[in-house]
């Protein structure tokens, strides 16, 4: 019998069977306590060969996986894993197609920084990034002229946004169509709105939620675990939030290419290996210059360059 997990807690799962009815299992003794590659990294994409490689290797189920199971004596039991289509870590989840990054336009502050580390160690990998502004609601139409402009930026490279408030949801309509019929994550900093977001979907769901901390400026964590929700013909998850990235598995070389709007400009520097950080006649920094690449954008790149590169040297 096959089967989606939809929640995990500790090593208990429930399953979401193939006629759409929910049971508990646990994972056969092989399943168990098992580390999987790369699970140092933000985000894993399981690539043609790693496909035929993880069919091989021994994995510990996790939210989102296809799974094989059986009914041994009183109890359900997972057999086997599918091969994932992709396999995300922090969050820890599988088979994902789209991912929302959900930014508060204040409480916490919004952060470009944060924005473009999610949007530097996702951008190789298989996956539709959506933005979401919300708390749009707390702030002046001011405000909000600045954060349309930014996006509108964003958007024009290829990770389309919304703005909404999480607790109306006046775009309600234009999120279900989103979301159907995909296996979607619902990702970013704590106390960003992620469960109010959820709850306006889903208004049964009753997700806590908790206000922010005034003293630190962001949030608590409210989800404990990740799990799965169907809504609109697909499935949906709230996961615990968290409020650091690092790039310990991105290599200097490629992050260049995480910018995906320096191609545009790229085969037009002088050096055919240019970092667009020092190198003369570098046609990046020109459309930086000239306000075609967004500086916000390039100050961001060249901070991450410098990261990368100390903590590379630390090796």
């Amino acid at each position: 019998m096959t089967g989606q997990i939809i929640k995990q807690i500790s090593n208990q799962y429930t399953i979401l069977t193939e006629d759409q009815k929910r049971i508990d299992a646990i994972a056969r003794g092989k399943l168990r306590h098992m580390e999987v590659d790369g699970k140092s990294s933000f985000y894993q994409s399981i690539s043609s060969k790693t496909k035929k490689e993880t069919q091989h290797q021994q994995l510990s189920p996790k939210v989102g996986d296809i799974v094989t199971y059986s009914f041994v004596s009183d109890h359900y039991l997972i057999e086997d894993i599918h091969p994932r289509k992709t396999d995300l870590y922090r969050p820890d989840i599988a088979n994902v197609d789209q991912l929302f990054l959900v930014f508060s336009a204040i409480e916490p502050e919004f952060s470009y920084v944060l924005l473009d580390k999610f949007l530097t160690v996702l951008h190789t990998y298989d996956l539709e990034i959506q933005i979401v502004l919300t708390k749009t609601d707390l702030i002046d139409q001011k405000m909000k002229d600045v954060f349309k402009k930014q996006l509108d930026y964003y958007q024009k490279i290829g990770y389309p946004y919304l703005t909404l408030n999480a607790k109306t949801l006046e775009d309600k309509d234009k999120l279900l169509t989103l979301l159907k019929d995909h296996v979607s994550v619902i990702s970013g900093q704590t106390g960003v709105g992620k469960s109010t977001l959820l709850n306006g979907l889903i208004p049964d769901l009753n997700l806590a939620t908790q206000e922010i901390s005034k003293a630190l400026g962001r949030g608590k964590h409210t989800t404990r675990h990740t799990e799965l929700y169907p809504l609109n013909g697909g499935l949906i998850a709230d996961t615990p939030g968290f409020s650091k990235l690092s790039f310990d598995q991105l290599p200097l070389e490629t992050l260049p290419f995480c910018f995906k709007e320096f191609s545009f400009y790229s085969d037009n520097c002088k050096f055919q290996s240019c970092s667009h950080i020092h190198e003369p006649q570098c046609a990046v920094k020109k459309a930086v210059e000239n306000g075609q690449i967004l500086t916000t954008r390039y100050e961001n790149y060249v901070s991450f360059y410098e990261e990368i590169k100390t903590t590379k040297k630390k090796y």
